[in-house]
C-alpha cells in the first residue's frame, strides 16, 4: 500500500522501487554522503603572482576595468589584452577571453540600470522557478522552505559587487532557461540558454545536456531547438578566437590548463561557495550538497530529471578539470541547486519504506 506524500503532490521517485533497488540506491547514497565529506581534504588555492589565486574579487576588479576602458571608447579585445597583461593573467588559449557581449553591454548602459537588470533577471528567475517547485509542494510549509532555499542559492546573485561577474549572469540565466523549459515548450528556454553561452561559454554543457535528453525522449524538434542554439554559439566562438588572435602573441603567458583533477570534493566546495551553504560547518554543507542531489532524484518530473542531468554533469566537469582557482564555476548552476533539499523528505521516506519491506504475498489454498 503506497503512503501518503509527506510533501510531493505526489510519491516520488523511490516509492515504486523494489527492495533489492531500494537498497541499491540507499548504498549509492550512503557512498554518495562519504564522497562529499572529501571537501575536507581538498587544498585551498594558494595566491600566485598576480594575486588572483583564491581571490575572485581580484577577477572581478579585472572584469570592471575592462568594462570601463570599453566605456571610454576601447576596442573590447584590445582593452582585454592590455588588463590581463597588466594583472599577469594568461592570455592564451582564447578562452582565457571572456566573450565581449557583458562588457559591451555594461559599456552602454549607466550601472545603476545593469544593477536594476540585475535585480530584475534575479527577481523573475526566482518567481519562476517558485511557480514551478509550488505545483509540486502543495502545503504551506513545503513551499515556504523552497522559496527559503531558492533565497539561499542565489545569495551571490545578487551583490552589486559581483555585477561584472561573468558566472552571476550566466548562472540566472541557466536556471531561467531550465525553469521555463515544458513538455512541448522550449523556444524561450533554448533562446535564454543562447544568451547565457555568449556571456560564459561554460553554459554550453547546459544546452548540450538539455539537447541531448529531448533526442533521447523524442523530441525531434525540441532537439533540433538546442542544437541549432549550439551551432551559433559556435560560430560565435570562432569569431570570438579569431579576434582574441589579433590582439595576442607567442609571447603573451598561457594557461596551465584545465585538468585539475580534485575530484568530488572541489564540486561540493564550488557549491558551497556559491550558496548560503558557505555559512554553515564544512562537514554540514558537504553532507548538504550531497543530500541536494539526491532530492533532486527523488522528485519524479522531467523538470527534476533535467535539473539532477545539470548537476551530476557540472560535476563531473568540476571534479574532473577545475583548478582549486575556478570553484566558480559552480556558480553556473547554483541559483535553483538547493532547492532539492525540498524533496529529500520524501524521498528518503519512500526508499527507507522500500527498502525495509518485508511484506510476502501468502498462497492460501482452501478445499471444499
Amino acid at each position: 500500500m503506497t503512503r501518503s506524500p509527506l510533501w510531493l503532490a505526489l510519491p516520488s521517485r523511490f516509492a515504486a522501487l523494489s527492495r533489492t533497488q531500494a537498497r541499491i540506491v540507499l548504498s549509492v547514497l550512503a557512498a554518495l554522503l562519504l564522497a562529499s565529506l572529501t571537501v575536507l581534504g581538498v587544498p585551498h588555492p594558494a595566491p600566485d603572482a598576480s594575486g588572483a589565486g583564491g581571490d575572485r574579487q581580484t577577477d572581478v576588479a579585472l572584469y570592471e576595468g575592462i568594462v570601463a576602458a570599453v566605456t571610454h571608447g576601447q576596442d573590447y579585445y584590445r582593452a582585454a589584452a592590455d588588463a590581463l597583461r597588466a594583472g599577469s593573467y594568461p592570455l592564451r588559449p582564447f578562452l582565457t577571453f571572456r566573450l565581449p557581449g557583458l562588457a559591451v553591454v555594461q559599456a552602454a548602459l549607466p550601472p545603476a540600470a545593469t544593477l536594476a537588470l540585475l535585480y530584475a533577471l534575479a527577481a523573475v528567475t526566482g518567481f519562476v522557478w517558485y511557480r514551478r517547485l509550488a505545483e509540486a509542494l502543495p502545503g504551506l510549509a513545503a513551499r515556504l522552505f523552497a522559496l527559503f532555499l531558492l533565497a539561499a542559492g542565489m545569495l551571490a546573485f545578487v551583490q552589486p559587487a559581483l555585477i561584472a561577474f561573468h558566472e552571476i549572469w550566466a548562472g540566472l540565466l541557466v536556471a531561467l532557461s531550465l525553469a521555463l523549459r515544458r513538455p512541448g515548450k522550449w523556444v524561450e528556454a533554448a533562446a535564454i540558454a543562447l544568451i547565457a553561452m555568449l556571456v560564459r561559454e561554460t553554459a554550453a554543457l547546459y544546452v548540450v545536456i538539455m539537447c541531448a535528453l529531448a533526442f533521447v525522449e523524442g523530441q525531434r524538434r525540441e532537439a533540433i531547438g538546442w542544437g541549432a542554439a549550439l551551432g551559433v554559439f559556435a560560430v560565435v566562438l570562432a569569431a570570438h578566437a579569431v579576434a582574441v588572435q589579433g590582439v595576442t602573441g607567442a609571447l603573451d603567458a598561457a594557461s596551465p590548463g584545465w585538468t585539475g583533477m580534485h575530484g568530488f570534493g572541489l564540486f561540493v566546495r564550488a557549491m558551497t561557495l556559491a550558496t548560503g551553504l558557505q555559512l554553515l560547518p564544512a562537514a554540514a554543507a558537504a553532507l548538504l550538497v550531497a543530500l541536494t542531489l539526491f532530492g533532486w532524484a527523488s522528485w519524479r518530473n522531467s523538470l527534476a530529471l533535467r535539473a539532477a542531468a545539470i548537476f551530476c554533469a557540472y560535476a563531473v566537469v568540476i571534479s574532473l578539470f577545475a583548478r582549486l582557482d575556478t570553484f566558480y564555476w559552480g556558480l553556473l548552476i547554483a541559483p535553483a541547486f538547493l532547492a532539492g533539499l525540498a524533496f529529500v523528505p520524501d524521498g528518503l521516506r519512500d526508499l527507507a519504506a522500500r527498502a525495509l519491506d518485508r511484506r510476502r504475498v501468502r498462497v492460501q489454498r482452501i478445499e471444499q
